[in-house]
């Protein structure tokens, strides 16, 4: 297939470049920007001279393109997706335009106007490990958000088995700095944020009402979540930290093969044993996510430590993991990545 890439010049543009270059059903990677027009890709990113010489393309121009991979910020694909449709390409859509079905409720947490209904009527959440039925019926793929990937998976099996109380969900939530993305900000500068671990956005982050959309999904009811992001000062990961109030008492072991049972033909989600906690270098470079869960008796509440790689099976590989599904592919085809350590 030839696919083309917007915003191949942030970070999820170059992750999704690394992934799709050595795709084996992938034929031409069609790299598109709006900041480096006619610039080489590699004098963008010089660690790819030799490897990718190709100057960097305008969206209008783009032809021939099987799937769109559209990693730009909010606003963009609100824009460009009904262009690309109409020229027939298939979008996989990473920036989060397209992941509230409540045209109101984007308005309200991303404060831009949303994209045209019918467009948010047919796209498919991408949550690939729990809609992969939905995900190889459709032209249009809404990539999950790197917190809420992480949030939702760890959840999803207690929510399914409705042994929560949902009104007990509190997300803590920690991420790498390369998930807010390459453009340099006061947030993100070295001198403030190294040595130190900031809290933002509290009540206020625009996953809470994506992570709340698919749980009231799964529920058949409204679920309304504590969710309180932070920075570290490392470059990649997410730990979602979830605390929630059982309906039932059950042990730490019979909840972990529960997990293990529901993720059983999920390779990518890999459940650890009792008394193992998962940790974000664990993950790095891959698409794995890995979840730790313990029962506290005392308190009746599970705690669950779901973690990822922010740009992988937060963004980018998860994407590629999509592309597969849509494609009737082996969805692990390009993915057999084992995670980086040290």
């Amino acid at each position: 297939m030839n696919i083309g890439i917007v915003g191949s010049t942030g970070y999820g543009g170059i992750e999704l470049y690394r992934l799709l270059v050595n795709h084996p059903y992938t034929d031409k990677c069609i790299l598109y920007t709006s900041s480096h027009g006619g610039n080489l890709y590699s004098d963008v990113y010089p660690h790819l001279n030799s490897i990718e010489d190709e100057p960097l393309r305008n969206v209008d121009e783009a032809e021939g393109i099987d799937v769109m991979f559209i990693a730009a910020p909010p606003g963009v694909s609100v824009e460009l997706t009904p262009k690309l449709l109409n020229k027939g390409f298939k979008v996989i859509d990473l920036s989060g335009d397209l992941r509230l079905k409540n045209s109101s409720d984007y308005k309200k947490w991303y404060k831009r106007p949303p994209a045209p209904e019918e467009i948010l009527k047919h796209a498919v959440y991408g949550l690939s490990e729990l809609n992969r039925v939905n995900i190889t019926d459709t032209r249009i793929l809404s990539n999950p958000g790197c917190y809420p990937t992480a949030s939702l998976l760890g959840l999803a099996p207690l929510v399914h088995q409705h042994a929560i109380d949902p009104a007990s969900i509190i997300i803590d939530a920690k991420s790498g700095i390369s998930g807010a993305g390459r453009k340099a900000g006061l947030g993100t500068h070295y001198s403030e944020l190294n040595e130190n671990f900031k809290v933002y956005k509290i009540g206020e982050h625009q996953h809470i009402p994506e992570i709340e959309q698919q749980l009231g999904q799964w529920m058949g009811e409204p679920v309304t979540i504590s969710f309180t992001p932070h920075l570290v000062p490392m470059t990649r990961g997410i730990m979602a930290t979830m605390y929630v109030t059982l309906t039932e008492k059950i042990s730490t072991e019979l909840l972990i093969e529960s997990y293990q049972s529901f993720y059983e033909q999920s390779p990518f989600v890999r459940v650890r044993k009792p008394g193992s906690e998962p940790q974000t270098k664990e993950v790095a470079g891959s698409n794995f996510c890995d979840i730790g869960l313990k029962v506290d008796d005392r308190t009746g509440r599970v705690v669950i430590a779901s973690v990822i790689d922010n740009l992988m099976k937060g963004a980018a590989g998860q994407a590629v993991q999509n592309y597969n599904l849509m494609n009737g592919w082996d969805e692990q085809t390009g993915l057999r990545l084992v995670p980086m350590y040290p």
